[in-house]
C-alpha cells in the first residue's frame, strides 16, 4: 500500500482545509521545499491539489507544479480545476504523471469518455463524496444527487481500473477514515481505490492496510503528516 503525501496549494502556499471549507491553515510558503522534504523522507509519489483551481474552475498554480516536476524525481499527480482536454494535455506536457479529474468528469459524460479514450491511465477520477453522494466545484455542492457507488461503477464500465475516494466530511478532520463506506465501495465496484480523508494515526493506516487485499492500493495523507501525528518514514514502514 503506497503512502502518498498531499500538497494542497492556495495562493502559492501549502495549506490544509477542513472538509474543503475556507478555513485554511498555512503550513509553508514554499511548496517546492515541502515536496523536496517529502521525497527526502521517502515519498515515492506526490499528490498535488490546486485549491484555487478547484474553486475557480481553472488551475492557478501550474508554475509551482512545473518547478516541482522539473526538480523532483518521483511521479506527481495533479488535480484542481481541470475541466478541458486542452488543460489535461498542458499539465501532462509539464511532466505530471497523472491528472486527477473531478467536477467535469461528474457533470459531463461525453467529456469523460473522450478524456479516457485519449489519455487512459494518465488520468484518474477523484470521487469526492458526502453522505454517499458525489460533490463537485470544490465540494461546494452535490451533482443531481449522484450516488458515489453508481458513479464508480460507471467509471469501471468506461475502463477505469482505479479511482481516488475522498470522504469530504472526514477530510482535514483527523477523525479517522470512513472504513465502512470504503468497504462498501470496494465490494460493489471491485476497483482499486486510493483512500483519502480523515487519516489521523498509524492505527488508521493499519486499518486501511487490512483492506489492501480487497483493493485499497494507496492512501493520501495530508494533515496528519503536517501536524506531526506520525512521520512519513513511520507511515511507510506501517504500509
Amino acid at each position: 500500500m503506497l503512502i502518498i503525501p498531499a500538497i494542497d496549494l492556495k495562493d502559492g502556499c501549502v495549506v490544509r482545509f477542513v472538509q474543503g471549507k475556507s478555513n485554511k491553515k498555512v503550513y509553508s510558503s514554499s511548496p517546492f521545499k515541502v515536496a523536496k522534504h517529502w521525497v527526502k523522507q521517502g515519498a515515492q509519489f506526490l499528490h498535488i491539489v490546486d485549491l484555487d483551481g478547484a474553486f475557480t474552475g481553472s488551475p492557478k498554480n501550474l508554475n509551482i507544479v512545473k518547478d516541482i516536476v522539473k526538480e523532483i524525481k518521483v511521479p506527481v499527480e495533479f488535480g484542481g480545476g481541470v475541466r478541458s482536454i486542452e488543460t489535461i494535455k498542458s499539465i501532462l506536457d509539464l511532466g505530471v504523471k497523472r491528472v486527477v479529474l473531478g467536477t467535469r468528469a461528474v457533470e459531463d459524460k461525453v467529456f469523460l469518455k473522450k478524456a479516457f479514450s485519449k489519455f487512459k491511465e494518465k488520468i484518474i477520477v477523484g470521487v469526492d463524496a458526502k453522505d454517499g453522494k458525489v460533490m463537485v466545484k470544490g465540494w461546494k455542492m452535490g451533482f443531481k444527487n449522484t450516488d458515489a457507488c453508481e458513479f464508480s461503477l460507471y467509471l469501471k464500465e468506461l475502463g477505469f481500473k482505479e479511482l481516488i475516494y475522498t470522504d469530504t466530511l472526514k477530510d482535514g478532520t483527523l477523525s479517522g477514515p470512513n472504513i465502512k463506506e470504503l468497504k462498501k465501495l470496494l465490494k460493489i465496484t471491485g476497483l482499486k481505490i486510493i483512500a483519502s480523508g480523515g487519516v489521523s494515526s498509524l492505527e488508521d493506516l493499519r486499518k486501511l492496510k487490512s483492506l489492501s487485499k480487497e483493493g485499497v492500493s494507496a492512501v493520501i495523507v495530508g494533515k496528519a503528516l503536517y501536524e506531526g501525528r506520525f512521520t512519513l518514514p513511520q507511515a511507510i514502514k506501517m504500509s
